[in-house]
């Protein structure tokens, strides 16, 4: 048996030790863990979570953490002005993908560059990918039916199902929508249900407005009402009911 201490002159063996040296140091791709998220130039410091493996000048073979990769470009989804970002946190899981070539001054500038450096799919140009799982930290509860974006509990969940296009949105927190322009929605029908609504602002109604509720429902306005046609209260016209009169017969209709 020949160690990796001996000499060997088999010219088959010796291109075979030759070539997979070489190829132990052609990085393509390794799990990691992120450390730290840079938000303002949108890098991060990530430890493989690969060991790495090397064999000393005595032939023992010795198994231990790469080195900490540092400013690392993350990859988010990003096309045509528009972008999907996650908040990154420290202990999430990502896979690093590594250039072929020297990223230094593409990564500075931009561009079209030149390789800073000569050196190739090294650890020192490794792109960040969030997203894959092991076993130990999946998310449960994966819809097979829908898109959707959610938080790793499922308490917040957008969904899109193909075929009926059903779009629901589900949260166990707040929601909020802010526009600076108009919004506007357009439906068949809307069913809003919540015990209480507040409008803050002028409210305009174009077409009937039906108002309904269960044993001892009030409507109470706080201000003065006016309209330019009747108002019926228990079959009753305001504008032509009549009194009894004072000495028989009816009152006129109000003026």
């Amino acid at each position: 048996m020949v160690s990796d201490s001996t000499v060997i002159s088999d010219p088959v063996q010796q291109f075979e030790q030759a070539f997979t040296g070489r190829q132990a140091m052609m990085w393509t791709a390794l799990p990691g863990i992120v450390t730290r998220f840079n938000a303002e130039a949108l890098t991060c410091e990530v430890q493989p979570a690969i060991k790495g493996r090397h064999v000393t000048e005595d032939g023992s073979v010795v198994v231990e953490n790469l080195p900490l990769l540092l400013d690392c470009p993350v990859v988010f989804p990003h096309a045509g002005g528009a972008s999907i970002t996650f908040p990154i946190k420290a202990g999430d899981e990502c896979l690093v993908v590594f250039s072929c070539r020297s990223i230094d001054l593409w990564w500075l500038s931009g561009g079209t560059q030149s390789p800073a450096e000569p050196r190739m799919h090294d650890l020192s140009d490794g792109f960040v990918i969030p997203g894959p799982w092991s076993q130990k930290t999946r998310i449960g509860s994966v819809s097979t039916d829908a898109l959707e974006i959610r938080t790793d509990d499922g308490a917040a969940v957008l969904r899109i199902t193909p075929g009926s296009h059903d779009v629901e949105l589900v949260t166990t927190g707040k929601l909020s929508a802010t526009a600076e322009g108009s919004v506007s929605l357009t439906c068949p029908t809307l069913q809003v249900m919540c015990p209480s609504t507040t409008f803050t602002g002028a409210v305009k109604i174009q077409g009937g407005l039906t108002v309904s509720g269960g044993s001892g429902a009030t409507a109470t306005f706080d201000g003065s009402i006016h309209t330019t046609g009747d108002v019926t209260a228990g079959g009753i016209s305001l504008e032509s009911h009549v009194h009894p009169g004072d000495s028989g017969g009816t009152t006129g209709a109000p003026k």
